[in-house]
């Protein structure tokens, strides 16, 4: 057997969520000025949804109110050349709601750039696409083996 074989696969959502689950950073893309932009976000997943927290009145949040917004997280490890990439898009919103604001304040989401960040944004991720690159026949990245 070839050591440097690797093999890409397909992750079906139940993967995908998990190995969104795993990480605390992504990358969002929106649409500032009718052109793409990405940012890099810390995250968490919260009743399938992913949950961000941004400053009230970013650029950010004006561009997550009632959009469709691209999310993508991924893991690389460069020795092995083998990881995982899963997207997400779907429609976002504000949340305003004092009770859901309280439940998202437990989830321990700490901002990493300075300054406030007093404002949540959710993603309903409506379509999930993953994909991993597994060295052939070791353990993929989500506990499975590849023969």
């Amino acid at each position: 057997m070839n050591p440097n074989a690797r093999e890409l696969g397909e992750l079906d959502r139940a993967q995908c969520l998990q190995l969104l689950a795993s990480v605390p950073i992504g990358r969002i893309v929106y649409t500032e000025q009718a052109l793409p932009a990405i940012q890099l976000v810390n995250f968490r997943l919260a009743k399938g949804t992913i949950v961000i927290r941004t400053a009230r009145g970013s650029k950010l949040a004006a561009a997550a109110r009632h959009a469709i917004l691209g999310f993508e997280a991924d893991r690389y490890d460069e020795r092995s050349s083998t990881g995982w990439s899963v997207t997400a898009i779907g429609h976002s919103w504000v949340v305003e709601e004092p009770d859901e604001i309280a439940f998202l304040d437990t989830l321990a989401l700490r901002p990493w750039a300075p300054g406030p960040r007093d404002h949540y944004i959710q993603i309903s991720p409506e379509r999930l696409i993953g994909r991993q690159v597994t060295a052939t026949g070791s353990a993929n990245l989500t506990g499975g083996t590849h023969e």
